[in-house]
């Protein structure tokens, strides 16, 4: 009786599981955390298959250590995914660069947008998964004096990001050339 009932709980929450995994599947790749919830449903997908195979060995054989095999198995099914997502997480926290963004590509391509002679405190890192934000002072040359100009430096710079780099948050400091002189810090 209790091993029928074993298996009629497994399935049920196998058949629920399943369900909540096809909900997630096409949210896990774009947000950590729906690839978080999705792995935690996996996980219970997976101890209800661990429910079912142990259960039907015991009932069949008698062999009572299948229940802590099936366990260990599911554990080390889940482990990689886990600490996959556990360091996106740890680079998200830190506000890390992404690893598939190359900071000095990106720097070649500010300075070749017209009006940009230099480039400073150049920063690029994730606020979630999937959208890299980046910040960056821009020295400009002499003939972006007014506003307009500026303006057009701006939108050049924002579209050569959005092509380039898929970065659609960005943040920019125009400074005339010479202004870096005038900051206490050291630019990099």
């Amino acid at each position: 009786m209790e091993g029928g009932l074993v298996l009629a709980a497994g399935a049920l929450g196998l058949v629920i599981n399943v369900i909540g995994l096809l909900l997630l599947r096409s949210g896990a790749e774009e947000s950590m955390n729906v690839r978080g919830a999705y792995l935690e449903v996996l996980g219970d997908a997976l101890g209800s298959v661990a429910v079912l195979a142990s259960a039907t060995v015991i009932l069949t054989t008698g062999w009572n250590a299948a229940d802590p095999v099936a366990s260990l198995v599911i554990a080390a099914m889940i482990l990689p995914r886990a600490i996959s997502l556990l360091r996106e997480v740890v680079e998200v926290l830190l506000e890390g660069t992404p690893r598939d963004v190359d900071l000095e590509e990106l720097r070649t391509h500010i300075l070749s947008t017209e009006g940009v002679i230099d480039v400073h405190d150049l920063h690029v890192w994730t606020i979630t998964s999937g959208m890299p934000v980046m910040s960056a002072h821009v020295v400009v040359d002499d003939s972006v004096s007014r506003m307009g100009e500026a303006h057009a430096v701006l939108d050049r710079l924002r579209e050569c990001l959005s092509d380039h780099f898929d970065v659609e948050h960005s943040t920019f400091q125009i400074e005339p050339s010479g202004h870096a002189e005038s900051e206490p810090h050291i630019h990099h």
